[in-house]
């Protein structure tokens, strides 16, 4: 109504205003417009109109709405041109020095980010920690095949020979581990004489005569080919030493024992065929000239950075991945002592030229050594994996030492440590033992007591490394808490069905402390059960150490019936080399 009445005072000073009011009353009483100016009868579409009135009387002013838009747009106009004339360089380059902002604002993304800086600088400690546990256990398993094996060869066929004297008290001839050990025995053997067929003296120049390029290809094409022997290696002698063992009462399901150990024999003499062809191309790399070829085999390691570094990791692909570097970082130490003793033997076992070969054989340790600091460093960078996993891993591969002295022990450390890194020490010993009987000549009396001095040597190093390998692995046991895992009872039912009754069972004696029963059951020596089956050790409820945080355990109805909806997930202990090919383990 406030805009009526300004009409009606405008309306006022003109002729005929009064008029104009008498008109502007009645309407006021008995036409009023709408409160949103509609038209209607004398309403705003009158009122607004600019042009003569019917009766002759001009209308009302301009309207006061286009009058209104007209002035903002002006005064919008007018700033527009003032905010122009304000801008400057002087004034943007004061702002842009005296522009600030505050870290603390988004305080969980920087510590994050520095969370991230210090678990880098904790992945070359954590890393090489690994690294050197594991290298000790590869060394361990390959001095067994060197000094104890012979000594459980010649003891089971002492037994074997001299079992008809005493009576057969027992159904088997010989145990299990018995017969494993002489076809291992066996094996070595062929494989050892089939290898003095091979001329390494023919195959060094024949790879030396090829191209630079060549050269590279053949060994990559070795390594793919390496890892591929490896993998399907360890399921043959396996199968080998299962049939062999196996209880005759079964029926049989397998093509015999004689074509299985056949198969057995041409893959480790294949397999090292193939490791000689490598280190043979390692040797013509530290002998060339221009050392080209070395630089281009050691530039292959970077490589695998950009393989393996933007790619998505989980737990347990990086333990697979982790294995697999110890092995072939041990591998790569035995081709590295292969090519110097061949070097050696070409200059007459002369000392200056070991001094010669000491900076490349350097150079190839700390390229692979930064290789795999770089690559795990940014591994778990981009997939957010602390460093602590490593100390998991390292007592994952602690429990298959621990294991392995049980008296339920259901594999020989040497395969369990095979079976996890792909490393099988079989062809690698028949190759060692090639190249040392054809470099190394022991004519008389002195050499052999020589000889035999060393070997003595090799049982005493073999025997210390365990002593501290065990030490240092029952105490990684106990830090991740898997004493008891060590002592479940093998299930006698089907995985998630064992009873509360019968793991509290076995549980420690209070009489005896925990490192008294651990290292009391280390010590005692497997006893054969003629009623009971062999029982396993490593269970799928017991291997849940690493994958889930420490807790009550839930009960078993309510795990029972996850189990059926659920997908089965690998636990650390179950991951071997031969599990995952680079994928993703959901």
């Amino acid at each position: 109504m406030a805009g009526v009445g300004d009409s009606a005072a405008g309306a006022a000073a003109t002729p005929g205003g009064g008029r104009d009011g008498k008109d502007r009353d009645n309407r006021g009483e008995g036409e009023q417009p709408p409160a949103g100016g509609g038209p209607g009868p004398g309403g705003g579409s009158q009122r607004f109109s600019s042009g003569p009135s019917p009766g002759g009387v001009l209308g009302p002013p301009a309207p006061q709405l286009t009058e209104t838009l007209g002035f903002y747009e002006s005064d919008r106009h007018r700033e527009k041109r003032r905010s122009r004339s304000e801008l400057s360089l002087l004034r943007f380059l004061s702002a842009e020095l005296t522009r600030g902002y505050f870290l603390e604002h988004n305080e969980a993304k920087y510590t994050e980010r520095r969370e991230r800086v210090y678990t880098c600088m904790r992945i070359p400690k954590e890393l090489e920690k690994l690294m050197i546990f594991g290298i000790f256990l590869c060394l361990d398993a390959f001095l067994y095949v060197f000094t104890l094996l012979p000594l459980r060869v010649f003891l089971a066929l002492f037994r074997f020979f001299t079992l008809p004297c005493y009576g057969l008290r027992d159904r088997r001839l010989l145990q299990p581990a018995q017969i494993c050990d002489i076809l291992k025995g066996v094996i070595l053997v062929i494989c050892f004489f089939m290898m003095h067929y091979v001329d390494y003296s023919m195959m060094y120049h024949l790879i030396r005569g090829q191209s630079v390029i060549k050269l590279y290809i053949i060994y990559n094409m070795l390594e793919v080919a390496d890892r591929l022997f490896s993998s399907f290696g360890q399921d043959i002698l396996d199968a080998l030493y299962w049939t062999a063992t196996e209880p005759k009462e079964r029926k049989r399901a397998h093509i015999g024992l004689i074509p299985h150990f056949f198969m057995a024999v041409l893959y480790v003499f294949l397999h090292a065929i193939l490791i000689m062809v490598q280190a043979t191309t390692l040797n013509v790399a530290f002998n060339s000239h221009n050392k080209s070829l070395l630089t281009i085999m050691m530039s292959n390691n970077f490589v695998e950075i950009k393989g393996s570094v933007f790619k998505k990791f989980e737990k347990n692909n990086l333990f697979q991945m982790s294995n697999s570097d110890i092995k072939e970082r041990f591998t790569n130490y035995v081709l590295l002592l292969i090519v110097c003793l061949r070097n050696m033997e070409q200059f007459s076992w002369n000392p200056d030229h070991l001094w010669v070969l000491f900076p490349d054989v350097c150079m190839v340790i700390a390229s692979e050594t930064a290789v795999d600091i770089v690559k795990h460093a940014f591994i778990t960078k981009f997939n957010d994996i602390t460093a602590d996993v490593y100390s998991e891993y390292r007592a994952s591969l602690a429990f298959d030492l621990v294991s392995s002295r049980q008296k339920n022990a259901y594999t020989d450390y040497s395969d369990s440590v095979a079976r996890r890194m792909g490393f099988i020490p079989l062809p690698l010993a028949v190759l060692l033992i090639r190249v040392v009987t054809s470099s190394i000549k022991v004519q008389g009396i002195l050499s052999y007591a020589c000889v035999i001095l060393f070997y003595f040597g090799l049982i005493s190093l073999k025997i210390l490394n365990s002593i501290v390998l065990l030490g240092k692995s029952c105490q990684y046991v106990k830090e991740a808490k898997m004493e008891e895992k060590l002592f479940n009872p093998p299930p006698t039912s089907t995985p998630g069905k064992t009873s509360n009754k019968s793991q509290n069972k076995y549980k420690f004696s209070q009489g005896h402390t925990e490192e008294e029963t651990l290292s009391a059951s280390i010590i005692n020596q497997p006893v054969h059960q003629k009623e009971t089956p062999a029982p396993s050790l490593v269970t799928s409820n017991s291997d849940q150490f690493l994958t889930t945080p420490d807790g009550d355990e839930k009960d078993i109805t309510q795990e029972n019936s996850e189990l059926k909806h659920r997908s089965s997930k690998k636990d650390l202990l179950e991951i071997d080399r031969f599990t995952i090919c680079g994928n993703r383990i959901d």
